[in-house]
């Protein structure tokens, strides 16, 4: 590693950039819903089980790439695979974050918006059939997302232009507490509703009989998505790791931090929709469309408390976007720093200016471009399926064959081991490779056959 390359500072700067990628909507906007779609708690273990014992080796498989190399994704695969086809995994991981944080800034954008909607009581003051239609105007319209989209993008690139300490690591350290105290907030406020003692068993009490199949490989997608799996993010970040920094202790940190944050935003938004009177099962249109119904409705006997619980709620939103959308960022700003030689406030607008470029198309995709189709998608819609069904599990499956098969053994449990002085690590390497090499790969197909299927 370079010495002039710039690394994280401790191993609570390293916990929570990682943390910082892995905790966004994901949690907040996917995972509240799929728990609605997929039975409540029994969804819940099965989801817990997945993130420990399969998306975290594939997590700690790819740190491993990233501090081995310690290079960005295209590097990496230079540094550790020379002269080998493995340079497209490279490419790939590159890619990857650039078509997702296209339209992704469109969705933070959104979050900006209802924000500001927040700010100015517009939940409280509309009527039911205006706020049932708030959410279609705004997709549909042309400058009002255009512009939120530019300004959540420019404020997530004005934190990558700082650098690895002076930006990332110095936003995440701001930021994580900051997510997780408005998040126990907006928790404590939604299960103290009348009526929320529902929402709280539903998450709480399993019923085994609703689970199914598809759930087990649904609840395996999304610990594979929150954790940022597949998009180049882990390997980008892990390569600012020090040495002396025990993987699996960040790993872990990362995967508990995410799994904890879900939980709770499971109770954020779960006892509301309860309590309100709405089927947990409404899909993606919960953070949108139902939640502002939501504090409309308390809004109608307790004001203030509602205007500060949409307020709290959508601030959240828009932080848990933005720890996101700078990790995606900074996979293309060090590709181009590395590979290319360019500065890094030349990388990062360049970064800026394809991805603003692109979302542009997502956003008015909704409106005036809601006519181009792409295989029978909109422009927004084809990126998103393309992104998670094919583009991120194609990743994550190149990912733990390389770390399982390409890499020798004993490298692997050299970064693992810290070149055998962490004892505990080397007595679990065993399990940790059996998974890496035989059981990760199995679980990622499983993964992205389901997607076609």
């Amino acid at each position: 590693m370079s010495q002039s390359r710039e690394t994280f500072g401790s191993r609570a700067a390293v916990i929570m950039a990682l943390a910082g990628s892995a905790i966004g909507l994901g949690n907040i906007w996917r995972f509240p819903y799929i728990v609605g779609e997929n039975g409540g708690a029994a969804f819940i273990l099965v989801y817990i089980a997945c993130t420990l014992l399969l998306s975290l080796p594939i997590f700690l498989g790819e740190s491993i790439i990233g501090r081995r190399s310690g290079a960005n994704c295209r590097g990496a695969m230079e540094r550790l695979a020379p002269g080998t086809h493995w340079k497209w995994l490279g490419y790939l991981s590159v890619l990857t974050p650039m078509v997702i944080v296209s339209y992704y800034s469109v969705i933070g954008g959104w979050s900006l918006d209802y924000l500001f909607k927040s700010l100015s009581f517009s939940f409280i003051r509309e009527s039911p059939e205006a706020i049932g239609g708030m959410f279609g105007s705004l997709v549909s319209s042309t400058w009002a997302p255009l512009l939120f989209h530019t300004l959540f993008l420019g404020a997530s690139i004005v934190v990558v232009a700082f650098g690895v300490k002076g930006g990332i690591e110095k936003f995440s350290k701001i930021c994580l507490p900051v997510l997780f105290v408005l998040i126990v907030a907006i928790a404590v406020y939604s299960v103290t509703l009348p009526g929320a003692k529902t929402g709280v068993d539903y998450l709480l009490k399993p019923d085994f009989s609703k689970l199914t199949p598809r759930a087990f490989v649904t609840a395996l997608g999304q610990s594979f998505y929150s954790l940022s799996l597949g998009m180049g993010i882990i390997i980008t970040y892990s390569s600012y790791v020090h040495k002396e920094e025990n993987l699996l202790v960040s790993g872990v940190g990362t995967a508990l931090s995410d799994l904890f944050f879900a939980l709770l935003a499971g109770f954020a938004i779960m006892p509301a929709v309860f309590a309100a009177g709405i089927e947990p099962s409404a899909g993606p249109g919960l953070i949108f469309d139902t939640l502002p119904y939501i504090f409309h409705q308390m809004g109608q006997t307790m004001p203030v408390v509602s205007s500060l619980a949409a307020i709290l709620f959508f601030v959240t939103i828009l932080f848990a976007a933005m720890t996101s959308t700078v990790s995606l960022l900074e996979v293309g700003v060090a590709f181009l720093i590395e590979e290319k030689q360019m500065a890094r406030k030349a990388a990062c607008v360049a970064v800026f200016c394809v991805t603003w470029l692109v979302g542009i198309l997502c956003s008015l995709s909704f409106g005036p471009l809601s006519g181009v189709k792409l295989f029978g998608d909109g422009i927004f819609d084809f990126l998103d399926k393309f992104s998670s069904n094919f583009l991120l599990t194609l990743g994550g499956l190149l990912a733990v064959l390389f770390v399982g098969w390409k890499m020798p053994k004993a490298a692997v449990h050299d970064e693992f081991t810290n070149g055998g002085v962490l004892k505990g690590n080397s007595a679990c390497f065993g399990v940790f490779y059996f998974i890496l090499k035989y059981v990760a790969p199995l679980a990622v197909l499983l993964i992205f056959l389901t997607n076609f299927l």
